[in-house]
């Protein structure tokens, strides 16, 4: 998905006719969020992807990749039709902040062909490759720490897909693949080529793009025993091997147009200073699949291990609970506060605890330090692997749909499969104080809201009613316990309020 450079015309007028001729819409979605534009991008040869074009999301207001596959035999279509509805409905469910992200997709039947039209991330600052041949002609070497870094991301994401369930392998990870935005922060895309490769026949498909697997100067990418059988995730693990090792030379010879050979790579390898860099990319390169590490274990591997420190542990603490904070906590705190006030401690009963204190940090840096956690650079990982268990997203449901529950016993729908993000909630008692009623503001994972509103009244236990709530507003498991945790402290809050005020209720 990295930018195609367009031909270069004399004078500011050639440039102006050629941005607007780039930027003309040739296509609109369903729903008119995505519009497709005339500018082509690389995708990165996957299979079965006829063109790939730059677009705008209306609603977010920034720049998608418009990708499209075409079948010219509709019957052929129509026989894999359930197949590829599933293949995609999974994509959906991937939710990583190193993988490019996978925003919507949708079928198009006309009377001569069919298409499937899928929307993903655009990664505007371009590939690793990219970067790491702008850094050796400027003569520079890579710096460990990042490539340290790069390395935790990437792993952190194959660890993700490794352990889905069923598991996703990558099988196209190379530094083509891989992107780099201007902050650092590293995804990877083509996630779904490996799918591709295994729902769409080439004799059913046009592609014009050759695959990864073809070119010659990325076959060094790929274990020997790719394609050869059933892949498993040890193959990702070869093909990361081959990317640390680049990120770490900038680059591996080879001759003219061929591939890299066996010997550049061991030459490569030797060249390395640190021989615990030099065991870590030996591992991943074993003949061997069965003895190649999982992307978990090579995340323990002394040369990226590392304590985490109370700061990184105390901003993923904040960010994976600030639905229960305000939206602009951390500025308002910041702003007037003491310089010796404890942030965040670990207690330990034997020994002297670890605090971590508001002078210990300013304001500015903080805020960066929060953002770079909530984008993914700075990943958790010495920690037991978790196994995310994707499940069909209801095709009934509609994300743009905004719901609201009028009472606590609505008719049965869908689950919500959307992860709330913050929450909000309003009380107004009645004169009486008879009733009270209640919204409820859900902020969704994909920036869109809920609202869901009943009446209560005294005689109702908080906890009962916040559990009846979560339990017909049908929210996904993972987030049931968290919003009738914080609708029960709610309810139960206001109560003492208005009995604090001399009201009745």
């Amino acid at each position: 998905m990295t930018m195609s450079v367009p031909e270069s015309k004399s004078g500011s007028e050639g440039k102006e006719e050629e941005s607007e001729d780039e930027s003309e819409i040739l296509e609109e979605s369903p729903c008119g969020r995505w519009q497709k534009r005339k500018e082509q991008v690389s995708q990165g040869n996957v299979p079965g992807v006829e063109s790939a074009s730059l677009a705008m999301d209306t609603e977010e207001g920034v720049e998608v990749v418009w990708n499209e596959v075409l079948f010219s035999d509709k019957k052929v279509f129509k026989a894999q039709e359930e197949k590829i509805k599933e293949m995609f409905e999974n994509l959906m469910q991937v939710e990583h902040p190193n993988i490019v992200k996978f925003h919507k997709y949708w079928l198009d039947m006309k009377e001569t062909q069919a298409r499937v039209i899928f929307i993903t991330e655009y990664m505007s600052s371009g590939s690793l490759k990219q970067f790491l041949k702008k850094t050796k002609k400027n003569h520079k070497t890579m710096n460990v720490k990042a490539w340290k870094r790069w390395c935790t991301q990437i792993l952190s994401a194959l660890s993700y897909l490794h352990s889905c369930d069923p598991p996703i392998i990558h099988g196209n990870l190379t530094c083509d693949t891989i992107f780099i935005q201007h902050n650092g922060l590293i995804k990877i895309g083509s996630v779904w080529h490996r799918l591709f490769v295994n729902v769409f026949p080439d004799a059913s498909v046009h592609s014009k793009g050759r695959q990864h697997r073809d070119e010659q100067r990325n076959l060094h990418f790929f274990a020997p025993e790719y394609g050869a059988g059933e892949d498993d995730y040890s193959i990702d693990i070869f093909s990361f091997g081959i990317c640390a090792l680049e990120m770490a030379v900038l680059e591996i010879q080879a001759n003219g147009d061929t591939a890299v050979s066996k010997e550049a790579i061991v030459n490569a390898g030797q060249s390395l200073e640190d021989p615990l860099m030099r065991e870590f990319t030996q591992s991943c390169l074993r003949h061997d699949p069965k003895l190649r590490p999982t992307a978990h274990d090579l995340l323990f591997h002394r040369v990226l291990f590392e304590v985490h420190s109370l700061k990184l542990l105390a901003a993923h603490c904040l960010i994976n609970n600030q639905y229960m904070l305000p939206e602009n906590c951390v500025e308002e705190k910041t702003k007037s506060f003491d310089p010796s006030a404890v942030m965040a401690e670990i207690k330990h009963k034997d020994r002297l605890g670890v605090q971590l204190k508001y002078s210990h940090v300013s304001p500015l840096e903080l805020d960066k330090f929060l953002e770079d956690v909530k984008n993914g650079i700075y990943p958790l990982m010495n920690f037991a692997s978790s196994r995310p268990h994707p499940v069909p997203r209801a095709l009934s449901l509609s994300q743009e749909q905004v719901e609201t529950v009028k009472s606590p016993t609505p008719e049965p729908q869908e689950t919500e499969t959307r992860k709330v993000v913050q929450m909000h909630c309003n009380l107004e008692s009645n004169e009486e104080g008879t009733k009270t009623h209640l919204s409820l503001f859900l902020k969704m994972d994909d920036k869109l809201h809920r609202q869901l509103s009943c009446d209560i009244f005294p005689t109702d236990s908080p906890k009962d009613l916040a559990s009846e709530l979560v339990h017909y507003a049908f929210i996904n498991e993972e987030d049931s316990e968290k919003v009738a945790g914080f609708l029960e402290d709610a309810i139960s809050r206001h109560r003492v309020q208005a009995l604090a005020s001399g009201s009745t209720q």
